[in-house]
């Protein structure tokens, strides 16, 4: 009987992993300082206040009554999501990678998590109640026609004393490369206008869309773009503080055989919680540009 000799493998602890980029949209994260508790779960409270203006003060009656508005707004978590993942533990075993769920646990957040987020907010805040969406046709567009544009959307801020100092553009890669080379081949040509946003964030195409399907996962996972509804984003400016964007929960843990009773298996579980929303009184702070096809 001849010998059965299997050679020895070499394995590496390099990934061959996708190209994603991180998460976009954490820029616009909030803080809850704001925040108050709702009467459920569900909800959070927001408080919105407004006063009255100036009066005449005259010496025989003094000042004029004015009145505070101070009342509380209801938003509505709108983001559950989550996932298991499970692996037999001897196709774990067998296939001699222990710590896989280490791996995988970064992929899924690297490639699942970070793109569906991102997706998520830019849909949402470009399909809220009282934002508009504007169609500009800029698949041929030099930085010239982009300037101007966001010279218009930047004056019309300015006049709406819209604050700069959190002011943010996201913006597709290949429309900041056109604006990029242009700056780069005409050292003397002003794009001042990019000085009025506090930071520019490029956004990748497949994340920036007007509205997304979320899966659910009974027959396909993570989201989808809604053709029928739906229209790609050339850029948005976002005013940092009418944005509402917070998780409220978020849960990520390994468990082993040893812990599961019906399964001889690893898993893993993820499940993000959140809340995505435009204060009502700050939609002047939000511009989205809309492509026409």
């Amino acid at each position: 009987m001849p010998n059965s000799i299997e050679y020895i493998k070499n394995y590496t602890t390099i990934l061959d992993a996708v190209y994603k980029k991180a998460a976009c949209s954490t820029v616009l994260n909030s803080g809850r300082r704001m925040m108050r508790a709702g009467r459920n779960a569900k909800e959070i409270m927001i408080p919105k206040i407004s006063v009255t203006g100036l009066g005449d003060y005259t010496r025989n009656v003094g000042y004029k009554d004015g009145a505070i508005t101070y009342e509380f707004e209801t938003k509505t978590f709108n983001y559950d999501r989550g996932v298991r993942l499970l692996a037999d533990v001897m196709d774990v075993e067998e296939a001699g990678i222990l710590d896989c769920f280490v791996e995988a646990g970064s992929e899924l957040q690297r490639t699942q998590v970070a793109p569906e987020g991102d997706a998520f907010t830019f849909a949402a805040i470009a399909s809220h109640t009282g934002v508009t969406p504007v169609e500009e046709d800029l698949s041929a567009a030099t930085a010239e026609d982009i300037l101007g544009n966001l010279r218009d959307v930047t004056n019309t801020m300015d006049e709406a004393e819209v604050s700069t100092g959190s002011r943010i553009l996201f913006i597709t890669p290949t429309l900041k490369g056109t604006l990029d080379d242009f700056s780069l081949a005409n050292p003397n040509r002003s794009n001042a206008v990019l000085s009025r946003f506090s930071r520019i964030v490029e956004v990748p195409q497949s994340r920036f869309y007007t509205n997304i399907t979320l899966n659910s996962g009974d027959t396909n996972f993570g989201y989808a773009k809604n053709a029928t509804t739906g229209k790609d984003i050339n850029y948005m400016v976002v005013e940092k503080s009418a944005v509402i964007k917070f998780d409220k929960h978020v849960a990520s843990r390994v468990f082993s055989p040893d812990e599961l009773e019906s399964l001889d298996s690893y898993m893993m579980k993820y499940r993000k919680y959140g809340i995505v929303e435009l204060f009502d009184q700050k939609l002047a702070g939000i511009y989205v540009s809309k492509a026409t096809s």
